[in-house]
């Protein structure tokens, strides 16, 4: 029980602190609101990079063209080649009859063409399709698949597939610099905050030590005062997290410019956004009161 009184008087303490010095305390909360607006930007931006680029390196496909005289064993002679390559995760063969057929179901067009083809007059080519482990390594695998004997042609989007992953590589990077640096400049702001408010209540801390009381429970009421601040300062970036988000996510239908880029879904994406935000308030609130306690309060 003394344990819970002496928590309980502390938060009290600390709840006192932030109201009587009210225009510092809002000050804090307002930095750590608008840090934490950005910080909450660039986290969902930084996600949804990688979530582009996972889509993409699961979508991005080699398609190896075929000679159309190959007869069954040359193909499946060449399906062993592949096999065997390095980076190579699945592949599949699928024969012109195949595409002809999707072709036709996918235009009116195509069908009104294709529709009268018999087999030696179909121009199109067998294919095997080629996913890889490693997006990175494509091109190589690429080029091992053309030197195969019967694969005439070999396509993958070359050069905008390297392009794409390198943008999103470094919007990605950019990402998680900006929100080191925002929370470090946050903590180091909230230090000096709390700063001004530990030399504003000298007085009363030097009646703290007359009464006896320890450097652990002089320092406490400020560290919780510290997570206070970061609590209230990361309201106001859950709540437009979790509404502007949705309304990102529902205005554009999940996705952004086009159905190749796909936005993550709301639940539970936006709640796990929120605790981190919860979080890192809480964390730089309590590192800024006690840096500034440890640096700058004489006990």
């Amino acid at each position: 029980m003394k344990t819970f009184r002496i928590i309980g008087r502390n938060f009290r303490d600390a709840f006192k602190g932030v109201f009587r010095n009210f225009s510092l305390s809002l000050a804090s909360i307002s930095c750590i609101t608008i840090t934490l607006i950005v910080v909450a930007v660039s986290i969902i931006l930084s996600y949804n990079v990688d979530n582009f680029t996972n889509l993409v390196e699961k979508d991005v496909t080699i398609v190896s063209f075929l000679d159309n005289d190959l007869s069954d064993e040359k193909i499946d002679e060449i399906k062993d080649q592949i096999s065997v390559i390095n980076n190579v995760d699945k592949y599949e063969f699928i024969s012109k009859t195949d595409i002809t057929k999707d072709m036709m179901e996918s235009s009116d067009v195509f069908e009104s063409i294709m529709k009268n083809w018999s087999d030696e007059e179909n121009p199109i080519q067998n294919t095997f399709q080629v996913k890889v482990k490693n997006i990175e390594d494509i091109d190589n695998v690429a080029k091992e698949i053309k030197q195969i004997d019967g694969v005439t042609l070999v396509k993958y989007g070359e050069g905008m597939v390297e392009q794409l992953i390198s943008v999103f590589d470094i919007v990605h990077k950019v990402c998680v610099i900006s929100v080191i640096a925002l929370v470090l400049v946050t903590a180091f702001l909230i230090s000096n905050t709390i700063k001004i408010t530990i030399n504003s209540r000298q007085r009363e801390i030097s009646i703290m030590r007359l009464i006896g009381a320890s450097n652990l429970n002089i320092r406490i009421p400020f560290i919780i005062e510290g997570l206070i601040l970061g609590a209230l300062g990361a309201i106001i970036p859950i709540i437009g997290t979790i509404y502007g988000y949705n309304a990102l996510y529902h205005n554009f239908n999940g996705q952004l410019f086009s159905p190749f880029i796909k936005l993550i879904q709301p639940t539970p994406f936006v709640y796990t956004i929120s605790l981190i935000l919860l979080g890192i308030g809480i964390l730089v609130g309590m590192f800024g009161s006690w840096r500034a306690v440890r640096k700058h309060l004489k006990i």
